[in-house]
């Protein structure tokens, strides 16, 4: 079992923070797949997902939010 730190996130992410966020979003994205109930000895979503981003596998962008016209 491979250990994420808070600072491997953040090498990756730029804070610990956005990537908590980011891996967060992508494990609600997996989730949405299909999945094979029999396997009972799957790691859990999210830290399957923190995973992926420490090891680089995981790209993101981000998207700058619209103010709203009043």
């Amino acid at each position: 079992m491979q250990i994420v730190t808070p600072s491997a996130i953040a090498d990756r992410a730029g804070n610990k923070y956005l990537g908590v966020l980011v891996a967060a979003k992508f494990a609600r994205f997996v989730n949405d797949f299909p999945r094979d109930r029999s396997i009972d000895l799957e790691k859990k979503l999210t830290t399957r997902a923190l995973e992926e981003l420490a090891d680089g596998n995981l790209t993101y962008r981000l998207v700058r939010r619209r103010r709203q016209e009043t």
